[in-house]
């Protein structure tokens, strides 16, 4: 790998190695240098032993006139001073945002999935450290709002994937976490087997939540493949009223293992593994290039992550 060094011993140099060197190298004098960068001379001698053992050179030899910089040491000063700026300009560039000093309206495309298990802990957050932040979910339709991401209508767009939506290359994609579907059912209902068998799962009655508008979800998707139908009693416009109308009868709910955890509470509600089979999905972060150089949006982004490795979703 090209980042890796090309030997052990350099492993031991650090920043202020590194500024010796130039210092002595430009002043010539272990005097000055260790006034210069406000250190001891021992100091100064003791990251010039570091620097020799390190690069395998004696790099400045001591005589009347100063310290004399050797061949290996000539050829080394500028990529040192390359290196040095670099560090600086780590530090001085992409200045991070701060919510605490102008207040950011984020505009979201996101399915029912994100406001229940990351954008509570994420207001959350916000409010515990009285962050001016205002999110506005809007609803995931079966197309990525594309117009919308590229023109700055969005900022962002949480979707599922791999695969449910059109790919657009312009856009940056990033995988938040993974989740698998399971079967939920009235207590009452539970069914004999531990994992449902594809022909048990459609001959069940189903109530479909749609927390995003979707042509071919994917269950369904995959049903079709497997060159099954199941029949839908309902169509839910979410998790808790898809759950709710699942009491009392023997109809089932298909949700994110997550979703189930957080909404289905044991005392009324079963849940048993979904047929051999049934893929799982991420749920993923999508925005527009240009909106790399926009410090709130980037922000905004690692504040999601954050709550996801909070909750132990990544």
């Amino acid at each position: 790998m090209e980042w890796m060094l090309n030997s052990n011993l350099l492993r031991k140099l650090d920043m202020q190695d590194l500024m010796v060197f130039i210092a002595v190298y430009d002043q010539s004098s272990v005097t000055e240098v260790s006034e210069t960068l406000f250190v001891s001379q021992s100091t100064v001698s003791y990251s010039l032993k570091k620097l020799r053992t390190s690069f395998e050179d004696e790099l400045f030899i001591n005589t009347r006139a100063g310290m004399r910089p050797t061949y290996k040491a000539s050829t080394m000063y500028g990529h040192v001073q390359k290196i040095l700026e670099s560090i600086n300009l780590c530090h001085a560039g992409g200045q991070a945002f701060d919510p605490t000093q102008k207040a950011v309206t984020v505009n979201v495309c996101a399915p029912e999935y994100f406001e229940q298990l990351i954008l509570p802990r994420l207001l959350k957050n916000f409010d515990r450290a009285d962050l001016p932040v205002i999110v506005n979910v809007r609803k995931l339709e079966t197309e990525i709002p594309a117009d919308d991401l590229r023109e700055g209508r969005l900022d962002l767009v949480i979707c599922f994937g791999p695969h449910f939506h059109r790919a657009h290359k312009d856009f940056k994609t990033q995988m938040l976490l993974e989740d698998d579907l399971v079967c939920v059912f009235d207590k009452r209902a539970a069914p004999r087997e531990a994992v449902f068998s594809l022909q048990s799962f459609v001959e069940r009655r189903h109530v479909f939540p749609m927390p995003w508008t979707s042509d071919t979800n994917m269950i369904d998707g995959w049903l079709a493949r497997q060159a099954h139908k199941r029949q839908v009693v309902a169509r839910a416009n979410s998790y808790s009223a898809a759950l709710k109308m699942i009491a009392g009868t023997d109809f089932i709910v298909t949700l994110p293992r997550r979703v189930q955890k957080l909404l289905a509470p044991a005392a009324v509600f079963g849940h048993c593994e979904a047929p051999n089979g049934l893929p799982g999905f991420t749920l993923d972060m999508q925005w527009n290039e240009t909106s790399e150089q926009d410090s709130a949006n980037t922000w905004f982004r690692e504040q999601v992550v954050k709550v996801c490795a909070e909750q132990g979703l990544l």
